[in-house]
């Protein structure tokens, strides 16, 4: 038991895939010469990907080498038809020379794959431009490097001649370097004579698709909580032979503590969740009802999406599907933000409007009546105190919104609606070693750590709203008026951005934490 502590603690320390583990990241090197230009195009998957391209070969990465090489070259030969080469606007095809396949251990008991490919243009002077197609809807690094070999001189390219990942091997792992998306190239050189100066004129590139992988992970050190990295102890525990029910148990309370300290990174609907309990009168069976429905939505949606990795690995994509995923949820975290809006401030100019009137009528009073004052503001009181205990807060002055079953379904659908890449990995390793059960208790188990944090906080966010001052003139103050309307509207602002992140209008960067 401690041994296997022990080496979740120095998972900790491992690196998972820089770039994410759906991405599928590109290099191309262009070498022109005086006799035509040699292409090196590297294509390195990430966990998910590489686990669909060996299911789609019927391969596994302890196939031997030989038939790993075979079937890259036979890949090779289809991604170069989704690659473009013109030279003086003429298509110029490729001439296929050899490919090579890496198998390496990735996160989670899968594997990454790099495969290099290496093709030549020949008798192609003077000009070329340069296209890549392939995997449009994945996101990576995607770089393009230009040099001249002996011979020739460039005139003006696109790109410059500095490799910046070492051809895919090396990663920056500095957070801040955005990864470069150059997916199209120009370059221009001589043969006749060298030049003295080079210019390099950018080519307009396609915008990079938005996705929860588009920017780079930090070095390993600073992953995100709960990340699973290569070498982790739930997968070394997976790829053994016989578990007993001990071992199964740890597996289960260290996939527990991954998922919670995977709420715990940005994200997840965790400032949702409290800006709509500090806003309504929830209770701590509303905060369990939200982190139940968190834990079945996240266990549905990734189970649904492993399996359709699992069994339609050719023809599914899984960011694509995530990437709907998180749109329905922003739109849905909107709809709920601007319900409880309107609801909140039609309240907030009623109950105005019913102190205005309340203030009227007891100075009215007052003025007409001062003789029998004193008896009926004590029978006044003594109403209000049976009618307070008969109905808890009537009088807080607070216009806060009810709690209905279909905001909270909305918002614990929010939080597991999106699937984690971490889970899946877990998931899909358990299939294919053939223990689909334990995947998914250990699956349940990662969700019910992430719902565990969103109860928490919810039920944080209401023990602290009863230690709050409510008398009846504090409550009429225009701050506690306003919590509730500018809760709902903190509401339909996550909701916007994180609509607008699936969409590809914002940038990603924990913008809903």
């Amino acid at each position: 038991m401690k041994s296997g502590f022990l080496l979740l603690v120095i998972a900790t320390l491992a690196a998972a895939h820089p770039m994410g583990n759906f991405s599928v990241n590109h290099f191309t090197r262009l070498n022109v010469s005086a006799k035509g230009v040699e292409v090196t195009y590297v294509l390195d998957l990430a966990e998910v990907p590489t686990y669909q391209l060996l299911k789609e070969w019927k391969l596994d990465p302890k196939s031997p080498q030989a038939e790993l090489d075979q079937k890259a070259a036979e890949q090779a030969r289809e991604w170069m038809n989704g690659i473009e080469f013109q030279s003086g606007k003429k298509l110029v095809k490729p001439e296929f020379v050899r490919a090579a396949i890496k198998i390496s251990d990735g996160a989670g008991g899968l594997s990454v794959a790099r495969v290099e490919t290496f093709m030549r243009l020949d008798h192609v002077k003077g000009t070329l431009e340069f296209e890549d197609r392939n995997f449009p809807e994945r996101a990576g690094w995607k770089e393009i490097v230009i040099d001249s070999g002996d011979g020739a001189s460039i005139i003006t390219a696109s790109q410059g001649n500095v490799d910046r990942s070492k051809a895919l091997t090396e990663y920056p792992a500095d957070p801040r370097v955005a990864p470069p998306q150059d997916l199209r190239a120009k370059v221009e050189w001589q043969t006749a004579r060298p030049v003295i100066t080079k210019k390099i004129v950018p080519v307009e590139q396609p915008a990079p698709v938005a996705s929860q992988d588009a920017t780079p992970a930090p070095a390993a050190a600073q992953l995100a909580p709960g990340t699973v990295v290569r070498g982790d102890f739930l997968s070394r525990v997976l790829a053994q032979r016989q578990l007993g029910m001990g071992m199964i148990l740890i597996c289960m309370l260290v996939a527990f503590g991954l998922g919670a300290t995977h709420a715990m990174s940005p994200g997840h609907g965790k400032t949702i969740v409290a800006a709509y309990l500090v806003g309504s009168r929830g209770t701590m069976r509303h905060a369990a009802f939200l982190g139940a429905m968190v834990t079945f939505t996240h266990t549905i949606s990734v189970f649904a999406i492993g399996l359709a990795t699992f069994f339609l690995s050719k023809y599914f994509v899984p960011e694509s599907m995530v990437r709907v995923l998180e749109a329905i949820s922003g739109l849905s975290i909107v709809a709920v933000g601007a319900s409880l809006f309107y609801k909140r401030l039609k309240r907030l100019r009623a109950a105005n409007a019913h102190d205005h009137h309340h203030e009227h009528s007891h100075d009215h009073d007052h003025h007409h009546h001062h003789d029998h004052s004193h008896d009926h503001v004590h029978h006044h009181h003594d109403h209000d105190h049976e009618h307070a205990h008969a109905h808890g807060h009537a009088h807080s002055h607070v216009p806060q919104g009810e709690i209905t079953l279909g905001s909270l379904i909305a918002l614990g659908a929010s939080g597991g609606l999106v699937p984690c890449p971490s889970a899946m990995v877990l998931l899909l390793f358990a299939i294919s070693v053939g223990r689909i059960g334990l995947g998914l208790a250990l699956l349940v188990a990662f969700s019910l750590g992430l719902a565990g944090v969103l109860m928490a906080i919810g039920m944080l966010v209401i023990y602290a709203k009863n230690w709050l001052p409510d008398p009846a003139k504090t409550s009429q103050h225009p701050a506690f008026r306003l919590i509730p309307v500018l809760s709902a509207a903190v509401i339909v602002c996550l909701g916007l951005l994180m609509t607008g992140v699936s969409l590809g209008w914002l940038r990603p960067g924990g913008l809903a934490g």
